[in-house]
């Protein structure tokens, strides 16, 4: 299975997703004026992933902004990680926020209260 490899942009994040690690990072800014349509790949891949493979998921997030239409992609991002924590798939999830960020470490902190997974906030 290919990794997906998506480079930064001025309003997009960077996207690195390793299928022989099972390390995903998105990162970086996330304010697309389509968010969907950037997101779709990033839904179709994670769900090949999920379903191809049996590999432990390492999920990092490390936004620095996002608005809320990439919110509602992100929570579906953890909506998929969590069916599969459900279904017996190991996933660890890491949030990570800069010190004096307290909108980001709060955002993690709502999606962290509406599902079952463990978050890991990580400070830096």
């Amino acid at each position: 299975m290919n990794n997906l490899i998506v480079e930064a942009t001025k309003v997009t994040p960077k996207v690195h997703f390793d299928a022989a690690t099972g390390v995903l990072e998105i990162s970086g800014d996330s304010y697309p004026e389509h968010s969907l349509q950037f997101y779709q790949p990033v839904f179709r891949w994670l769900d090949d992933f999920i379903q191809r493979t049996t590999t432990p998921i390492t999920f990092h997030f490390k936004l620095s902004y996002f608005n809320t239409s990439s919110s509602k992609c992100i929570l579906n991002i953890l909506e998929r990680l969590e069916d599969a924590n459900r279904s017996g798939r190991q996933v660890s999830l890491h949030w990570h926020y800069r010190e004096d960020d307290e909108d980001i470490r709060e955002s993690g902190e709502e999606f962290a209260e509406d599902l079952s997974l463990t978050f890991q906030f990580i400070k830096h």
